[in-house]
């Protein structure tokens, strides 16, 4: 049985703007065990970045983090002072950023860059060198890829780079947000195929924060789907692509498109719900066709419908 490396308890993220309160993040809990990729899944405006910004202490304002834990290694990183937050931001949780373009600083090379991160960790400045060397390495780059400056480096590139500083300093759990979306989909897979290297080699803990289903059920060791900041299904792959359950589940399914088969994909009606005014009961009832009167009026809690297998569905009571 594999060790719980972070557990994320009952988890609430708010953003007081002049239009009104959005809550973005809504009674989240999980736990992410080590060595696993556990892909977090949903419509754009769902919670999946402001989460992975949540689990650093990093929402900005005017958001905030309004209740709930997040243990690393049983310590709760809310409850850091910020010397403290700074010192285990890429020692023992890190983040690949989901645009590549804004991550580095343009007017800096990589190697003044990735140096200046090392040397914040405490590194001794006559070996960071060598140290940004090899992770460059590590990530596909030649030793050249160190004196360039963002600009002159393809999209994939910058990635990479990125990837690099995430890993340097080997952390226990790495947060991937939309790592491949800026990217053709040769490079995609590219990036993709270097996570699952990183998570085997160093034993890293990832979560991929993803829009696209397919790509989560075949990367991904565990599936966590989100709407409107709640979740919705929570299971591992296989049992989740056997045994789909939740009526948002199945429509991000359908929504595939089919390359064996005749079959359409097949758009969910509706829009994503305004965060602002959430509906009362099931907040995706106002588009689900299996919605009742309950599903009108009562927030359904997470239930277990199979071993590890978790639904927030009334049909599943």
């Amino acid at each position: 049985m594999r060790v719980s490396v972070l557990e994320v308890k009952d988890l609430w993220v708010k953003y007081y703007t002049f239009s009104g309160i959005v809550s973005a993040v809504s009674g989240v809990s999980f736990n992410l065990r080590k060595g696993e990729m556990l892909a977090v899944v949903g419509e754009s405006g769902s919670g999946k970045s402001t989460l992975g910004l949540a689990l650093l202490n990093m929402v900005p304002k005017p958001g905030k983090i309004v209740k709930g834990e997040v243990l690393l290694g049983g310590v709760n990183v809310l409850k850091l002072t910020p010397e403290e937050i700074r010192k285990i931001r890429g020692s023992r949780l890190s983040m690949v950023f989901q645009d590549p373009f804004t991550t580095l600083d343009p007017l800096r090379k990589i190697v003044d860059q990735f140096e200046e991160f090392l040397l914040e960790h405490g590194f001794d400045k006559s070996k960071s060198r060598s140290i940004v060397k090899e992770y460059l390495e590590a990530v596909g780059l030649p030793e050249r890829i160190m004196y360039s400056y963002p600009h002159q480096l393809s999209g994939g590139q910058k990635q990479r780079v990125s990837i690099a500083m995430a890993i340097a300093l080997n952390p226990e759990v790495i947060i991937a947000d939309e790592p491949t979306t800026a990217l053709d989909v040769v490079v995609q897979k590219q990036i993709m195929d270097l996570i699952d290297y990183i998570k085997g080699k160093y034993g890293s803990s990832i979560i991929l924060i993803t829009h696209d289903l397919a790509l989560a059920l075949e990367r991904a060791d565990t599936v966590m789907v989100m709407y409107g900041g709640y979740i919705m299904e929570y299971a591992d792959k296989k049992e989740l692509l056997n045994n789909m359950k939740h009526p948002y589940t199945k429509a991000l399914f359908e929504a595939l498109p089919r390359i064996t088969t005749r079959i359409l994909p097949k758009s969910l009606p509706g829009y994503p719900p305004d965060l602002r005014s959430p509906p009362q009961g099931c907040i995706f009832h106002p588009r689900c066709e299996y919605a009742t009167e309950e599903c009108r009026l009562k927030r359904p809690v997470m239930i277990e419908v199979g071993k590890g297998h978790f639904v927030a569905c009334h049909l599943y009571r």
